[in-house]
This record gives C-alpha cells, sequence and structure tokens, in this order.
C-alpha cells in the first residue's frame, strides 16, 4: 500500500487555513495555492535520489550532492490543478510539465477526458499527478489510469485536501502510489463536495462561478 502523508507543518495548516476562509479573495486564493504548493513539494521530494558531486568553492575542492537522473514529472489535472505547478516548480524547476484534461460529471460523478499532452520523455520519469481536491477519486484514478496506459509512472498524487471516500478509492485501485495532502477532510456530502472543503477550487483561482 502506499503511503498517505498529511503535510502539517505548521505554515501549510495556517495557509490552507486562509485557503478554506469564503472571505479569501481570489487574488489571495491563488497566491496562497501557489505558496502551500512549494511547502508540500519540499515533503514530495524528500525520497528524490542523489549522487555524488564535487565542486570548487572559492577556498578548496569540496564534496557535495546533486539530484540523481532525471527529475520528476508534473501532470495537473486541468485546470484546477495549474494552480499548484508553479509552487512545485519553483523546487523543481528542471521538472517537465504535461497536463490532463477532464471534468466531474455533476449528475453521474464521474469523470470525463477531453484532453492530455505529456512530455516526450515522459516515460523515464516518476510523475506527480495534481489536483487540488479529491474527492470521489473518481478523477484521480482516471489520470492515473490514462498514464498507466501509455506506459509511464505515477508514483505520487499531491491534493490540498481529500475526503475518506477518495483517499480508500486510490488506493483500493492503485495500491503503489503515495499520496500526499495538506489536509484530510470528514466527508463527502450527497453531492459528492467535500465537507469543510474550501468549495470549487477551479472557480476560486479563477473568479468563475
Amino acid at each position: 500500500m502506499g503511503k498517505l502523508v498529511i503535510c502539517d507543518h505548521p505554515l501549510i495548516q495556517h495557509k490552507l487555513t486562509i485557503i478554506r476562509d469564503k472571505q479569501t479573495n481570489t487574488k489571495q486564493f491563488r497566491e496562497l495555492v501557489d505558496e502551500v504548493a512549494m511547502l508540500m513539494a519540499y515533503e514530495l521530494t524528500r525520497d528524490l535520489l542523489l549522487e555524488e558531486a564535487s565542486v570548487a568553492t572559492p577556498m578548496a575542492q569540496a564534496q557535495g550532492w546533486q539530484v540523481a537522473g532525471r527529475t520528476a514529472g508534473l501532470v495537473p489535472i486541468l485546470r484546477a490543478g495549474l494552480g499548484m505547478v508553479d509552487g512545485v516548480l519553483r523546487l523543481l524547476p528542471s521538472a517537465k510539465v504535461g497536463h490532463i484534461g477532464m471534468y466531474r460529471d455533476h449528475d453521474t460523478l464521474q469523470p470525463v477526458e477531453y484532453y492530455i499532452s505529456l512530455p516526450s520523455d515522459v516515460q523515464e520519469r516518476e510523475l506527480i499527478v495534481i489536483d487540488p481536491m479529491l474527492a470521489t477519486g473518481g478523477s484521480a484514478n482516471a489520470a492515473i489510469d490514462m498514464l498507466k496506459k501509455r506506459g509511464c509512472r505515477p508514483t505520487k498524487l499531491m491534493c490540498l485536501i481529500a475526503a475518506p471516500e477518495g483517499v480508500k478509492a486510490v488506493q483500493d485501485r492503485h495500491q503503489e502510489v503515495d499520496i500526499y495532502l495538506a489536509a484530510l477532510d470528514e466527508r463527502l456530502d450527497e453531492h459528492g463536495y467535500i465537507i469543510p472543503g474550501l468549495g470549487d477550487a477551479g472557480d476560486r483561482l479563477y473568479g468563475t462561478n
């Protein structure tokens, strides 16, 4: 079973509380999501492989370390996942970014795919799937399925908040994928929305209804 990691750093929890507040405006919401994504990326990259490297300091040669091989690939689920990408890229500037477009049918609550674009070397990278909300788990599972069908290695799922139902759905279907969250919320309501949640992340990021 993959890991379930709650990123409980005080700064993440402080910023997440402001993100949840319905009075937080679009500009603040967007900036805070970006900041929390960067802080979460620190935890996500803890297991990156290193190799020895030698550098010349102003005084002498020094032995150090550098990230080995190709870095991760980021695959945000459009559109809300885009709000977290820049924060991660500040820590992983050489990461390549693919995109998966899907939306949730409000009647069936099932994901509907409409777009996918991936880097040419995507099969050589460990992939982080990014979506602020893990509600029913349908979109995350569909995105991971799409990547696996193309011979890719999605190893991590990064979300701001999740419902227990969504976590279980992903763990049941993709047991090898580690899930990183800023918070695990109480439940889903009858419409498939996370409670207490933060509303619709895409609408709040981009000022739409």
